[in-house]
């Protein structure tokens, strides 16, 4: 072994977030249009570099939420869901991410600020799509998030926030529908919701469906873990007709 100094290697280290939501009946990913160089013009996660060397991870998440997207994250349970370091995944140099998602209900227009151009919702499959042109590896993260959040859906009662007060088996059906980008059997969906204790529980009276007739009301239950969980289909892919 050489006796000359070992020096450590040097990388920057940033945030990236993965923000999802539910809009028009179709899971939808926060990006923002860079309005800088690398990748100027082309759409990305909010996120960015720590401000300093004392600047805690998830205060920094919070802050590039807040300074990219005019979203405030205070109300956001952000989780860790990967680190990102691969060598030259960034032009400016060794950049090591940490990236975080959150998943929640009824998220405001975004708005685009510091050095971002532009800020929208963008559904999901289109985000994946490569017809897309998304900065960094940026599409990775996406996919990593989409499928933290379809496993979230089998595994906790996450899928009920994203309806209203009371609501529907249909309703809860088209959550999880737009999630996991199949089409469930409406008689396997409500076999297996029903199988769950605790999951959702009858809300009293009934509400007409578009086709005139009754449905019945839940709520959701006290249970946040599922047990059984609620798999989902195998052998299918994004908008492929499958059974629950």
């Amino acid at each position: 072994m050489s006796g000359d100094r070992w020096v450590p290697p040097t990388a920057l280290l940033a945030v990236d977030l993965v923000i999802l939501t539910l809009r028009q009946s179709r899971l939808q990913v926060l990006l923002v249009k860079r309005g800088i160089e690398p990748h100027r013009g082309a759409l990305a996660l909010p996120g960015g570099f720590l401000n300093h060397a004392e600047e805690d991870l998830l205060a920094a998440a919070h802050r590039e939420l807040s300074e990219e997207a005019g979203l405030d994250a205070d109300h956001l349970h952000l989780e860790q869901l990967g680190v990102y370091g691969t060598p030259g995944r960034d032009p400016r140099g060794r950049v090591v991410s940490v990236a975080y998602l959150a998943i929640a209900p009824r998220l405001p227009e975004p708005v685009a600020g510091t050095d971002a151009s532009d800020a929208c919702w963008t559904p999901t499959d289109r985000a994946l799509s490569a017809d897309v042109r998304l900065a960094f590896d940026h599409r990775r993260i996406i996919a990593d998030g989409v499928e933290r959040a379809r496993t979230k859906l089998e595994h906790s009662a996450l899928a009920t926030a994203f309806c209203g007060p009371t609501f529907t088996i249909s309703e809860l059906q088209e959550v999880y529908e737009a999630v996991w980008g199949v089409r469930l059997d409406p008689r396997n969906f409500y076999r297996k919701v029903q199988s769950v204790n605790g999951f959702i529980v009858p809300a009293g009276p009934t509400r007409k469906t578009d086709t005139g007739r009754p449905a019945r009301l839940f709520r959701p239950g006290p249970r946040t873990a599922l047990h059984p969980p609620m798999t989902r289909p195998t052998g299918s892919t994004d908008k492929e007709a499958a059974e629950a």
